[in-house]
């Protein structure tokens, strides 16, 4: 950038350009006054001198010859530096300081001269003009005079004394002024650098202020309109940094509302594509599909959603639809769209709300309801059919009678288990059952555990092997809850094993986690049931679960005891045959 092209240069040039017109409309101003000022004074100084010569005259009188009067107008002219010219009465030349004798004759008659006639008329003359004679401006002055021989004493002085006293004035103006131009430059240059220092650090703050930066100014901008267009500046951008910040904090708790909502949320524009998304609607929705800019249809590929936010968008308020996504029919989500009516940005907003768990908790309701309702009316069933008979009018022999109270007995005992395990199960879901950790020895407590199980596992001849590691040989934990955990595991074993087998109680140290397993030589698992193996009243073989008594409930109370205690549970098959429960649990 030029020196003229910036603030700073035009802003030298414009103020030098001000300062330099208006001094020498000043010098102009005074040269003109100065220059008539000293023509006045040489007119007053030469009407003096000319009364004088005329004083002289009538107090000094010739013979009247032409040529006394000649040498008196050159003692005259001597003393008054002036051309000194005495007129007859009839206009004739008769002395000149400027002119010898002889040439007097030559001279025109000077009667009609405009000086002479006005000195003859008003008793003073003066005029200025060019003289053929000597061929120069001069000025004239004219006094008519008592004399017998010279009616009309007249003084000229050339203009050009009066042009050179001028021009000496005139040198010492333009050196003045010369000399205020050089500091009217400098002013200006110094005028032009505070200017645009102070421009650069307004622009410095707006550059700071456009990089995000909004604390205040170091230096007050001053108290002139520069220094208000700074504050203005500075309170706008401060201003628009506050509400920037309050729009950033807004925006962020928006995202955080969105990134925390398990409801999928997608909004679109008036065209109809998408300009946010949460990320729960990016787990519902194909990623790749989801993205800014996309029409909404090609994001949700569903004709029935297509035709709800078309609604939406013609600012209807459509009702919900459950629908089930072509790629996962397992899922239920329940969708439902309004329209955005923000100011100059009218769209839409569509809500996906899976349902899947909610539909998964009812069924599992409805299903416990039902197991529990077969379990139960099973039992009382036998009871009262046992207890009719013993109750008939021909009532059963005694031996008879005694089996049918056995069967009474266990029945009501079935029921007792069955509701002390749903009592448990109830109390772990919700939370209530403390837990107290220390230091467990797993022999011991494995050994515990085949000790409760020893009468079953007589009665079909199984055995139990245990395999613990040493690094595995504690671990902190309720040792009570554990214990319950690994007799449930353990007596399901021995109920789905086969006799004369061998059932496996392991541990072994993985990382910072200790491995618990249970291992039997059954039938296994069918895969198609291990996802669902620790469900309440989830049986594989639902005809040997009853005839074995137990209740459906086990392996949920198992989980649940697992997970209270940091844990997991899961169920396998082994590759040799036989099911395999592994339980992890943190070494501390």
């Amino acid at each position: 950038m030029t020196l003229f092209g910036s603030l700073r240069g035009r802003t030298l040039l414009a103020v030098f350009s001000v300062a330099a017109a208006a001094l020498v409309l000043v010098a102009v101003l005074i040269a003109v006054p100065i220059r008539a000022q000293l023509l006045r004074a040489i007119e007053r100084s030469l009407v003096a001198e000319t009364r004088l010569a005329a004083a002289l005259l009538r107090e000094h009188h010739t013979d009247g010859s032409v040529g006394a009067l000649d040498q008196e107008a050159d003692q005259i002219g001597v003393f008054t530096s002036a051309r000194v010219t005495l007129i007859a009465a009839d206009g004739r030349v008769v002395g000149d300081s400027s002119e010898d004798l002889s040439a007097l004759a030559t001279l025109d008659n000077h009667r009609a001269r405009p000086e002479v006639l006005a000195a003859r008329r008003t008793g003073l003359g003066v005029e200025r003009r060019f003289s053929a004679t000597l061929g120069t401006n001069l000025l004239y002055v004219a006094i008519p005079v008592e004399h017998p021989h010279v009616a009309t004493v007249r003084l000229a002085l050339p203009l050009t004394d009066v042009d050179e006293q001028f021009k000496a004035v005139r040198r010492s103006l333009l050196l003045a002024l010369a000399a205020a131009l050089g500091s009217a430059l400098g002013l200006a240059w110094l005028s032009s650098v505070l200017l645009a220092r102070r421009v650069d650090t307004i622009a410095a703050v707006a550059r700071r202020y456009a990089a995000g930066d909004f604390s205040a100014p170091a230096r007050d901008p001053g108290g002139d309109e520069l220094g208000t267009v700074a504050r203005v500046l500075d309170d706008t951008a401060r201003e628009l940094g506050r509400r920037m910040t309050e729009l950033s904090q807004d925006r962020a708790r928006m995202e955080a509302i969105l990134a925390g909502m398990l409801e999928g949320v997608i909004v679109v524009n008036a065209q109809g594509r998408v300009v946010l998304a949460n990320e729960a609607a990016r787990r519902m929705v194909r990623p790749d599909r989801l993205a800014p800019g996309q029409h909404y249809v090609e994001v949700v590929r569903h004709p029935d959603i297509g035709a709800m936010l078309g609604r939406a968008l013609n600012g209807q308020t459509p009702e919900g639809l459950e629908f089930s996504p072509p790629r996962d029919p397992n899922r239920t989500i329940v969708a439902r769209a309004a329209p955005l009516t923000t100011e100059g940005a009218p769209g839409a907003v569509l809500v996906l709300h899976d349902i899947t768990d909610l539909r998964h908790a009812d069924r599992m309701r409805r299903d416990f309801v039902a197991n529990v309702s077969h379990e139960l009316r099973t039992p009382l069933t036998a009871i009262q059919g046992y207890v009719e008979a013993l109750q008939d009018e021909d009532p059963p022999e005694a031996e008879e009678a005694a089996r049918f109270l056995e069967i009474i007995a266990r029945q009501a005992s079935r029921m007792e288990r069955l509701v002390r395990d749903l009592l448990r199960l109830a109390r772990l879901e919700a939370g209530h059952e403390p837990v107290d950790p220390a230091e467990t020895d797993l022999d011991s407590l494995f050994a515990d555990v085949v000790m409760e199980l020893e009468g079953a596992l007589e009665a079909k001849n199984q055995r139990v092997v245990t395999a613990v590691d040493a690094p595995a040989a504690t671990l902190f934990v309720d040792g009570l809850k554990l214990h319950d955990a690994l007799r449930n595991l353990v007596e399901n074993a021995v109920a789905y094993a086969p006799p004369s087998t061998t059932i496996t109680l392991g541990a072994r140290r993985s990382d910072d986690r200790v491995v618990l397993t249970v291992s039997d030589e059954g039938p296994g698992i069918p895969d198609a049931d291990l996802a669902r193996i620790f469900e309440r009243f989830y049986r594989v073989d639902k005809a040997r679960s009853r005839e074995s008594g137990g209740t459906g409930l086990g392996l949920s109370i198992v989980k649940h005891l697992v997970e209270i205690l940091g844990g997991e549970v899961k169920a396998a098959n082994r590759p040799s045959g036989g099911a395999e429960f592994s339980i992890t649990l943190p070494a501390r």
